[in-house]
């Protein structure tokens, strides 16, 4: 018997939300990270990619810029991209150096 079978390229994985996900919504599961691609309602079969390049939302303001290179983590709790690994789950690498001015950090996602 093979001790493994392949499925697919794992860009992206099945989800089936308890409530409606909006496309663009960042899903933590674990220690797993998902963007919603499209909207996904209520209890229907869905994906979240979990590979790629996203624009994820971050917090403003002095102290919060983040250099190309960095590791990025999603806060879950305040629903942004941060560089503080404690407390939060990794999304990926920083790709385009983001300002404390921008509302936004480019990552590529890895999971």
């Amino acid at each position: 018997m093979a001790q493994a079978t392949f499925v697919h390229d794992g860009s992206a994985v099945d989800y089936t939300p308890g409530s409606a996900v909006a496309a663009g919504d960042v899903i933590v599961q674990g220690e797993l990270v998902g963007v919603a691609r499209t909207p996904i309602a209520a209890n229907a079969l869905g994906s979240l990619a979990v590979d790629g390049v996203f624009d994820f939302a971050k917090a403003t303001g002095g102290g919060t810029a983040i250099t190309a290179g960095a590791n990025v983590y999603w806060d879950d709790t305040n629903n942004v991209a941060t560089t503080t690994a404690t407390g939060n789950k990794l999304i990926g690498k920083c790709v385009k150096a983001a300002a404390d001015a921008a509302a936004t950090v480019r990552v590529r996602m890895n999971q």
